[in-house]
């Protein structure tokens, strides 16, 4: 019959039957549904447990209620075809349209293995099993019970229901009478029909308020009432009532639980059984009691038969009663035979309960491995239980939530701990405020399971003691909310987890609260699993469970009656790592040793690769398909894992090519092996490779065929290096004799900044030292392995130990490319990065590959542009992706995916991948975070992804892809994965190529907005760092408008921008200096544009020197904030705005004629104000008569930090830093030719200075030029000495040691003095014959002054000169001149308190180290850095490293020319004794670092500003 022309509403019986053949129901099925009369309304409504009634098996109800769903579904081929556009509501009908019409395919190809609730308003309950009295049985308030029934069958029950909605509201013996009507009208039907029966009080049976069925309970205040009624038998049933007792059951009362989980109303339940040896050959009449209101007494109604007719119960007319009475005899029959096959009907059907396990815990998979995570809910395990938990040991369990107190002692948490090292917690620890990042770092969350005690720990101290049930609820739930909710929706996603429940003792609230929790905060039961070997336990835990979920859907996650020693068999047998993993490391002894896991997972930082790695994997639960998948990610462009090379050394899948840097890597490894080669104890060997070209797979191949020969590990650098240092000491050590024959420990490296690399490097020196490890002993290797875009340059900084790995394939390397391509099974699309790479990534085959998959591309689809998203990111961002979560939320999927419960992880991404264009298919790559397992997609390339946008430019240009992302509000309001994916498209604007860092060139601006400016336009690059500044609000994306506003002369607009960065945090000193730029800029190029008048009017200038002044305040203010780096930008600023205003005052006409710069300078230096510029500068005189002093104080700030700090600067930093060349890399260069410009404008002379006699030249103009030649500071006088050309640099001290005044102690000073005396020092470094050279003692004397005179502090300067010059030339502490040593000890000491003021923050590696101490006499003694540099010969690199390493100190020129100083070390301090008074602390600088013990010790002495220093510290012999 034609059913599709009408609408479902409106089918017949016969049209559903027509229906039901066309989508594969059985015949038996629709015969059953036609005789039901299932007409169209009644299939819309239809319900699981009404099919099941009628016999339904579960495949045959989910494909009936399935289709039934489509039925509902609103008819998509009639909408509108509409372009997609990527916002508001257009986006929305496009995502829904795509999804909808792939679902409906997808459903036919998938089977969700899981049954669909009914589409009602309530949900649906179940009854009490008849006849059986279950304590732990109750039922839900507002769930709905199926409609009253007829009889069926005789055994099957029938049901009635009374609401009592009023009668329980009358008095007790009113309402016993009431019940005891009900109760006797009903029994006497069923007895009379010989048919089961139940009749439910509390349920309600008419619909006006609520539904019929609905539950909704009755108060019992007293059970006795109801209990009683059934005494009315006797009376009711005269002369049968023994029949009567018999049949009638005593009621039964069902607790009704509210959604709260409270109990406060029941179902009274009464069941009648007539067995047929109790009522054959009988027919039954009562007597119904009721109340008489007048008598107040019990009546009783006249004698009459009842029957069941439908769900009704009506009296037996006379008419009916003969045949009634006749039709008894067969009832009798038909009672008895149901009797007798009772028991065959009702066997129960044997579950396959171990695969129901395997795929509840896998997903449907036939094996168990880490692409899952497991969340543990337990409560007490008793001994026996506790042995057969062993595959939890091999589980990748996330946490566990553990409501034994005792659990750390003797219970699951003391027995798990015996395999694995744990993270102890308390719910309150997962209450968080910070960033989700942090807080999961904090917790260290991926890196180990977190054990979290829900009710307190029995042997903890700190008042966590366990507590009951009422102060559980009412202190601690609230915390178990917090936690399940930040688990599940902000570090786990959804489908990534399983959620598993083992009840091995008696059910409490809080764990079925746990259930609540998750099943709410889940949306539901899918990855919910819930195992007990106990029935009584399962019947407690489900009748509190179904508050959150049906009895059916509770039955289909459950495992019950299956023994724990079963489960853990069953389970074991499908993991993949087997329970007798062995763990094993080389030992020096060329033999091996056991690693425990605890230690292993103690060493958290750390990814050792051990002898034995992946030995362990069960290769029989390991099928065919899964190796090819591995090998295809790895050919595809994924990470190699340890899988792939264990694999490939067993033969089961292809060989992994080995490029030739694997050999000169190797050949480099050899070579330090040998120990006559050596000459540290950290060696280094640096991989440069280009992306894609395979340099970190030759990284993990040396460290997987080393790894017997070395102890090998991956170093996580999300750890501190002093973690990693001490965890690398673990492994190098582990269960070695002898520690001077402990095997190499080689350290991989990836992509790790230089600073955090000479961090590990100093504390693993340190480390070397402390153990007493002989120099020579090699002790650590680190495999440095970098991206870099020009590997080549990169060699040059270090060559002997540097391998570049390029794109570029040697004549070698293209035959076994070309052989490998000839043995792969897969198809070209497949291998793509391998293709590539065989291709050497040439440009034109990247083009043509691009453009032949981009020629049918639908430009207007979502799927092109969640392709282009990637690709922006991939082009610009290293080592950017975007979440399989984020790309579903993108293309509408997460809500169609949610329907589909239950399904394998890998058949959720490989649905994700169907749903994409062929052409997403082709560029996306899967990748799958090693911590998280979250799931991701990155271009296979990003000369792949560069080549897309440059072919989709003509349709959409890099500036409006990126407008498009950043108004994407799916995309950046998705929780998971959040923090990441905003970082990236954050550093889009603000993250700019650095040559250090191996790219091509230093960019001014990040490469997208260089990109946009020179191929687009700049109105675009401004409009969209306006939108960025609006969706990130952060001060550096700010900051990064208001540089290109000013870059490109827009001053005004930079200044609004730049004002809104400085109000936005953080507060940074780089963000506050941006505004000194700007007006800097502004007023460089007001600048620029006066001095080309021929005339000047002091009004020209005014609105110019006001600009420089705002930006002179601008930078003053950047210099107060906290937050300053090593040398703070802006006193540079300061300074360059202050010079340059000088030049522009000059060129003011009055100040421009022959006399005009006395005038300019009586104006700048004096009270005197010329009339032409009284009035046009009446707001700028104090600031203008202020310069001089404001720019010399700026220059001593500068001079002051380069004095104290190393010229160096942070990755952050070099991010961030705006300035000139020399400002940047040598600002000690810029700060003489500054300060030489300075000094030069206010010298006044004109004259040939040559000719000057010192004693003629005043005051004034001899300070100015001092200062102009570079002696005005201590950074300028010592930087001289960085000449190579020593007669050159000594021919310059001695110009400046003329200028000084015979009579040094009357005509200078102090500040003047101390320049003279460190002009002295330099000059005996430089030129040590020099006549101009003054005796140390004659300097010891002009120092008199600085220890004499104690009213006014000194400038630390003076500090420094006392500790050089008073430093003893013998060794202390035999008794010298206890005068000259106190000079000296008080001297270092009041530097130590300057230090601890100024240097707070920074490390002492960034300590500058000015002169060492020599063995020659005299100024002698005092041996500049600059000769110690000059023997170390090489790169800038490798002398870095000679100095990082302690090389310098084994130099044999170094060796000849310092002097070793005798100290000794005490409670982990270093002290040199001060003639036999005293002691004085050295500062351990490099791999000097100190015994834990107390020992003489021996080092070469340097000097600094914060004290005296030591290096190459060795124990005495």
């Amino acid at each position: 019959m034609d059913y599709n022309s009408i609408p479902c509403s409106d089918w017949k019986e016969q049209h559903v039957s027509s229906w039901l053949k066309t989508i594969g129901i059985k015949p038996e099925h629709i015969e059953k549904l036609e005789k039901e009369e299932v007409t169209g309304p009644v299939l819309l409504h239809l319900s699981k447990s009404y099919l099941k009634d009628l016999g339904f098996g579960g495949g045959q109800v989910q494909l009936l209620l399935c289709k039934r769903d489509e039925l509902l579904a609103p008819d998509k081929s009639k909408t509108n075809k509409k372009k997609p556009c990527f916002d508001g509501e257009g986006r929305e009908e496009a995502k829904n349209e795509a999804a909808t019409s792939f679902f409906k395919n997808a459903e036919q190809n998938f089977s969700t293995g899981d049954i669909s609730e009914t589409s009602v308003s309530l949900p649906q309950s179940r009854y009490r099993k008849f006849n059986d009295s279950d304590e732990h049985f109750s039922y839900i308030r507002h769930t709905i019970l199926p409609p009253e029934t007829g009889i069926d069958n005789l055994i099957t029950p029938c049901h009635e229901y009374k609401s009592l909605e009023n009668a329980c509201k009358l008095e007790p013996r009113k309402l016993k009478i009431k019940f005891a009507s009900e109760v006797i009208r009903f029994a006497c039907a069923c007895m009379n029909m010989r048919a089961n029966g139940t009749i439910h009080f509390g349920v309600m049976d008419k619909t006006k308020t609520y539904k019929h069925g609905e539950i909704i309970g009755i108060p019992v205040e007293d059970k006795e009432v109801f209990e009683d009624a059934l005494d009315y038998i006797e009376n009711c049933f005269p002369t049968q009532h023994t029949d009567a007792r018999q049949c009638i059951k005593p009621p039964k009362f069902i607790p009704v639980i509210g959604k709260d989980g409270q109990t406060q109303k029941w179902i009274v339940e009464v069941d009648v059984v007539p067995m047929v040896n109790v009522v054959r050959d009988k027919v039954y009449g009562a007597r119904i009691p009721k109340f008489n209101e007048k008598t107040n007494k019990v009546e009783y109604e006249q004698k009459a038969y009842y029957q069941r007719v439908g769900p009704n119960t009506p009296r037996v007319t006379d008419d009916e009663l003969v045949s009634f009475i006749q039709a008894l005899k067969d009832l009798d029959l038909k009672r008895e035979w149901e009797e007798n096959n009772q028991n065959q009907i009702q066997a129960p059907i044997k579950e396959d309960l171990g695969r129901k396990l395997l795929v509840l815990l896998t997903h449907g998979k036939k094996y168990m491995d880490n692409t899952l995570r497991y969340i543990i809910v337990s409560n007490r395990f008793d001994q026996e239980n506790l042995q057969n938990i062993k595959f939890l040991a091999h589980m990748n369990i996330f946490c566990v939530f553990d409501y034994d107190p005792d659990s750390k002692t003797s219970g699951l948490c003391h027995n798990y701990q015996e395999h694995h090292a744990v993270n102890l917690h308390f719910l309150q620890d997962y209450d968080h405020r910070e960033n989700t990042a942090d807080f999961v770092k904090k917790l260290q969350l991926y890196d180990r399971t977190s054990w979290i005690f829900c009710n307190g720990r029995s042997d903890y101290i700190g008042g966590e003691s366990p507590c009951d049930e009422k102060t559980w609820i009412k202190n601690k739930k609230k915390l178990l909310k917090r936690a399940i909710s930040v688990i599940c929706n902000e570090i786990l996603p959804k489908r990534s987890f399983v959620v598993l429940f083992i009840l091995t003792a008696d059910i409490e609230q809080p764990l079925v609260d746990t259930f609540h929790e998750f099943y709410a905060e889940m949306s539901g039961h899918e990855d919910i699993v819930v195992i007990s070997e106990s029935r009584e336990n399962y019947k407690k835990w489900s009748s509190l469970a179904q508050v959150s979920c049906s009895m059916d859907v509770l039955e289909q996650i459950s495992i019950v009656g299956m023994r724990m020693s079963h489960v853990d068999a069953t389970i074991q047998s499908i993991q993949l790592t087997s329970l007798q993993a062995t763990r094993r490391l080389p030992v020096s002894n060329n033999g091996v040793c056991f690693l425990k896991p605890v230690d292993e997972d103690s060493m958290i930082s750390l990814e050792v690769v051990r002898v034995d790695q992946c030995d362990e994997t069960n290769l029989n639960v390991m099928e065919q398909e899964q190796i090819q998948k591995i090998e295809q990610y790895f050919y595809q462009g994924g990470k190699i894992d340890w899988m792939n090379l264990w694999l490939a050394d067993r033969n089961q899948c292809g060989e992994v090519i080995k490029r030739d840097a694997y050999a000169e890597i190797n050949k480099m490894l050899e070579d330090l092996e040998r120990a006559d080669s050596l000459k540290r104890s950290i060696e280094n060997i640096n991989i440069y490779h280009q992306p894609g070209s395979g340099g970190s797979t030759v990284a993990r191949q040396i460290l997987w065929n080393w790894r017997k020969k070395m102890r090998c590990a991956v170093v996580k650098l999300t750890y501190q290096a002093s973690t990693v240092c001490k965890h690398a000491v673990q492994l190098w050590n582990y269960e070695e004799v002898d520690k001077n024959a402990c095997l190499p420990v080689l350290l991989l490296l990836e992509d790790c900044n230089a600073d955090y690399q000479d961090d590990l490097r100093r504390e693993l020196s340190n480390a070397v030292t402390t153990m007493k490890i002989s120099p020579s002993k090699l002790c650590f290797i680190f495999l440095c392995c970098k991206r870099s875009l020009d590997p080549e340059r990169m060699c040059k900084t270090l060559p002997l130990c540097t391998v570049g790995v390029t794109h570029k394939l040697s004549t070698e390397e293209k035959k076994l490319f070309s052989k490998k391509a000839e043995s792969l099974k897969f198809e070209p699309e497949f291998i793509l990065t391998f293709v590539l790479m065989s291709k050497e990534f040439e440009q034109s085959y990247v083009t043509d590959f691009v453009k032949n998959l981009l020629k049918e591309i639908n430009h207007s689809s979502l799927q092109t542009q969640l392709i282009k998203f990637v690709a922006l990111l991939n082009s610009h961002i290293e080592d950017s992706y975007l979440s399989v979560s984020h790309c579903e939320a993108f293309l509408g999927l997460g809500i169609h995916m949610d329907k589909c419960l239950g399904w394998v992880d890998e058949i959720r991404y490989q649905t994700f991948e169907n749903f994409l264009s062929e052409q997403a298919r082709f560029f996306f790559i899967q990748l799958k975070s090693s911590e998280t397992h979250i799931s991701s997609v990155r271009i296979i390339h990003h000369l792949i992804a560069k080549e897309i946008l440059e072919q989709l430019s003509s349709y959409q240009s890099q500036s409006e892809i990126a407008m498009s992302l950043l108004e994407d509000k799916v995309l950046f309001d998705h929780r998971f994965g959040r923090d990441d994916f905003r970082k990236f498209v954050r550093d889009l604007f603000i993250k700019r190529t650095k040559k250090s860092k191996g790219d091509t060139k230093n960019s001014w601006f990040s490469p997208l907005i260089e990109h946009i400016c020179e191929t687009e336009d700049l109105e675009k690059a401004i409009g969209l760092l306006n939108v960025a500044c609006t969706r990130f609000e952060d001060a550096f994306v700010a900051q990064q408008l208001a540089r290109l506003l000013y870059e490109n002369k827009r001053f005004v607009e930079a200044e609004i921008w730049a004002k809104r960065a400085k109000s936005r945090p953080p507060q940074h000193t780089y963000i506050l200096d941006t505004l000194g730029q700007v007006y800097k800029k502004w007023f460089y190029d007001k600048y620029e544009d006066i001095r080309t008048k021929d005339s000047v009017e002091p009004n020209d200038v005014t609105d110019i020197i006001d600009t420089a002044l705002k930006g002179i305040n601008a930078f003053r203010e950047s210099e107060k904030c906290p937050q300053t780096v090593s040398v703070n930008n802006s006193y540079f600023g300061e300074v360059d705005i202050g010079c340059r205003l000088l030049d522009l005052l000059s060129l003011v006409d009055i100040f421009s004629t022959k006399g005009g710069k006395k005038l300019l300078m009586d104006y700048l230096l004096t009270n005197y104000i010329p009339e032409e510029v009284q009035k046009p500068w009446q707001m700028f005189h104090g600031l203008l008569k202020g310069l001089k002093n404001s720019i010399r104080k700026a220059l001593e700030c500068i001079c002051e930090d380069l004095a104290r700090f190393q010229n160096y600067s942070s990755e952050e930093e070099e991010e961030l830093v705006e300035g000139e060349p020399d400002k940047v890399n040598n600002p000690r260069k810029w700060l003489l030719r500054k300060s030489s410009v300075y000094a030069k404008f206010f010298s006044i002379d004109n004259e040939d200075d040559e000719a000057v006699d010192t004693k003629t030249v005043s005051l004034f103009r001899r300070q100015m030029k001092i200062f102009q030649l570079g002696g005005g500071n201590v950074t300028t006088i010592l930087y001289l000495l960085s000449d190579n050309k020593r007669q050159k640099a000594g021919a310059k001290l001695e110009g400046i040691i003329s200028l000084f005044p015979a009579d040094l102690k009357k005509d200078l000073d102090q500040t003047e003095l101390i320049n003279f005396i460190f002009c002295q020092i330099a000059l005996s470094c430089a030129l040590p014959g020099s006549g101009k050279l003054l005796s140390i003692d004659k300097l010891q004397d002009l120092c008199r002054c600085f220890y004499s005179e104690r009213r006014t502090p000194l400038p630390e300067t003076a500090y420094f000169l006392l500790s050089l010059l008073f430093w003893p030339e013998d060794s202390m502490g035999k008794g010298l001149s206890s005068a000259r040593s106190d000079i000296c000890t008080k001297a270092i000491k009041q530097l130590h308190r300057y230090s601890e003021v100024k240097s707070s923050g920074s490390g002492k590696g960034r300590i500058f180290t000015h002169f060492l101490l020599g063995k020659a006499r005299g100024l002698n003694k005092i041996v500049h850095k600059t000769t110690i540099e000059e023997f170390c010969k090489g790169t800038l690199s490798e002398r870095r490293l000679k100095w990082q390493g302690g090389e310098v100190w084994t130099n044999p020129d170094v060796v000849r020319l310092l002097k070793r100083v005798t100290g000794y070390t005490e409670n982990g301090n270093l002290f040199v004794q001060v003639s036999g008074q005293g002691n004085m602390r050295v500062i351990p600088l490099f791999s000097a670092s100190l015994p834990h013990s107390n020992e003489n010790v021996t080092f070469y002495l340097g000097f600094s500003l914060h004290g005296v220093v030591a290096f190459d510290i060795k124990v005495a012999e």
